[in-house]
């Protein structure tokens, strides 16, 4: 886990946030600064992101969770962290949490599906063709396609300008994503269905959605809270995909609320 740029902010219980596709821990300053005051809030940038661009972990589910739980290991942490991913993140989240249980005491999803991608049986995800092209694209014109990315995150919010500025500054702040990474996370939303999972969460599990989220779909969060046990599923009626952006003091409350009401 070295090799994964690690920040620490705040005291209190642990709070692990796992940012989304091409971008890193640092996304969520505006979150980290309300939280603070609650938890010691950990922010990882993830393989291939930010300060951790030149590692050499795949952005594989098994190998990367895996990894997380050695931070995460019970015998170090006391209470167990709240695991928070956002996007990309949240399935990394939600992997670690039905992988290494005893190191989870509460799972946050974050405009995250357990399957990104629409299927007969999921019509509430994305088009397979969307991650096609996103992929072609990004051969043809890596910055480009980073930046139609960055724009459909940002669309739908009521803050979109801003938002779409920050998120702008915040990819470049650490460097560009490696287009390794770029490639194994996209191919991770593409083929990833962690729906079996969720029946079986031994930790009660909040879901936060954007109610214009233009890449997950309220409807399929919904639906996802539904086949889990102790599940809160909540909305931001004037959010996008980055409701911790659009609206950081709501997202924060929900958490540190989820936090009261897990067990210890």
């Amino acid at each position: 886990m070295s090799a994964l740029h690690l920040e620490c902010h705040g005291e209190g219980p642990p709070l692990l946030l796992l940012h989304g596709w091409a971008m890193h821990g640092g996304v969520f300053a505006p979150l980290v600064e309300r939280l603070a005051a609650f938890f010691s809030v950990l922010c990882i940038d993830l393989p291939g992101h930010g300060h951790s661009r030149d590692s050499a972990l795949p952005l594989d589910l098994g190998a990367l969770v895996d990894a997380l739980a050695e931070v995460l290991d019970p015998a170090a942490a006391s209470p167990r962290p709240l695991v928070a991913g956002w996007s990309l993140g949240g399935l990394l989240a939600l992997a670690l949490a039905a992988r290494h249980p005893r190191c989870v005491r509460g799972l946050a999803l974050i405009a995250a599906s357990p399957r990104f991608v629409a299927a007969p049986d999921w019509p509430q995800g994305m088009e397979p063709q969307v991650f096609e092209r996103f992929g072609e694209e990004l051969g043809r014109d890596y910055r480009g396609t980073l930046d139609r990315f960055l724009m459909l995150e940002a669309q739908g919010s009521a803050r979109l300008r801003e938002e779409l500025r920050f998120l702008r500054d915040a990819v470049q702040a650490r460097g560009e994503p490696a287009p390794r990474a770029l490639r194994e996370g996209l191919a991770l939303l593409q083929g990833a269905d962690l729906r079996p999972l969720l029946p079986a969460l031994a930790m009660p599990s909040l879901w936060l959605a954007g109610r214009r989220d233009r890449l997950v779909a309220p409807p399929a969060m919904q639906a996802a809270a539904a086949l889990a046990p102790r599940a809160r599923f909540a909305v931001f009626e004037h959010a996008g995909h980055a409701p911790f952006l659009t609206d950081p003091a709501a997202v924060a409350g929900e958490l540190v609320a989820f936090a009261a009401a897990c067990p210890p």
